[in-house]
């Protein structure tokens, strides 16, 4: 699980202080590609844990037909628990659980490996306008996990909105993707691949970029980020989700509403675009903006933090030479 500021602080031989001090030197360059692989990992599954009750109704909110099941967030929340239960605010969480840490593990690597090629051996070499074309190409990296995850996912999240009396196409994720692969191939599997690039190359480029702009901000006048206690680190990670998110949620939208659609019905982004404003207007883009906005803050503040303490860990045990 993701490491709170208390658990960190309860054990006398093993603080947060000591772990800052003793990584030092590590966190001044570049860390080696396993660690952010690792500390990556951990990252998307705090992320998770945290933020899926919101996502469901996020993704419920962005797909519901018309005339819509649901006033706003809270009674979509309330619809939910009364009819699944509270672990239908979970539905689907299989498929992000078992595609993050590999996911958010090739993100962070990625956005390292984006720094490098830039020339960079600390961050502090790096512009933020710098870091976000890092966090770009970790948006590119990612989407071959992303996009199949997300289709399964809001699959299964939207699937449960039908009547009890309806039988349920899909038992789980696994069950999902078999049976997406024999009505449609891999390309079935993969629709919306051009929707999750054109959210997830701005997005990271904001989300990385803010991360770090925030760390710069927090950190005291003749200090350095390594200074950074866990409320700060909470709060960058907290703002960076609500920045990436600013970027996201109309793409994420399209990227909704083309993933779960019947077999034929668009023939891409644009034509999804082109109905949803001709039939619900600009604002049917932000549909769902309430709870995405409310799950980024702590579940990135999770993600980000998880990160941190992980390579904080890492640098600890295994000092670079």
């Amino acid at each position: 699980t993701c490491p709170t500021a208390s658990e960190e602080t309860s054990h006398p031989s093993f603080h947060l202080s000591a772990l800052s001090h003793s990584s030092m030197a590590e966190e001044a360059k570049a860390p080696p590609a396993w660690k952010s692989f690792l500390a990556g990992g951990v990252a998307g599954v705090c992320l998770v844990g945290v933020g899926h009750p919101l996502d469901t109704i996020k993704v419920r909110l962005q797909t519901q037909p018309h005339p819509p099941l649901y006033t706003g967030a809270m009674d979509c929340f309330q619809k939910t628990v009364k009819k699944e239960g509270f672990l239908g605010l979970y539905r689907g969480m299989a498929a992000p659980i078992v595609g993050v840490a590999p996911l958010y593990a090739l993100c962070f690597l990625a956005y390292d490996t984006g720094k490098k090629l830039q020339g960079a051996e600390r961050d502090d070499d790096l512009s933020l306008l710098q870091h976000g074309y890092a966090g770009a190409l970790a948006g590119v990296a990612t989407t071959a996990i992303m996009a199949p995850g997300e289709r399964l996912k809001c699959l299964l999240q939207i699937q449960e909105q039908q009547p009890k009396e309806v039988p349920r196409k899909y038992k789980g994720t696994g069950d999902a993707a078999v049976k997406l692969y024999k009505e449609g191939g891999i390309r079935s599997l993969y629709r919306g691949t051009v929707a999750t690039l054109l959210r997830d190359v701005p997005a990271t480029f904001m989300y990385f970029a803010s991360y770090v702009g925030m760390k710069r901000l927090l950190t005291p006048e003749g200090g350095t980020e390594k200074d950074l206690g866990p409320g700060k680190l909470l709060l960058a990670g907290g703002c960076a989700g609500i920045f990436n998110w600013a970027v996201a949620i109309a793409p994420d939208t399209l990227k909704s509403r083309l993933q779960t659609a019947p077999d034929g019905a668009y023939n891409g982004v644009r034509d999804v675009l082109k109905e949803l404003l001709a039939k619900e207007g600009a604002g049917a883009l932000f549909k769902g903006i309430g709870p995405i906005m409310v799950r980024a803050f702590p579940a990135n503040a999770a993600s980000f933090f998880g990160y941190e303490m992980t390579m904080k860990l890492l640098n600890y045990a295994f000092p670079d030479e």
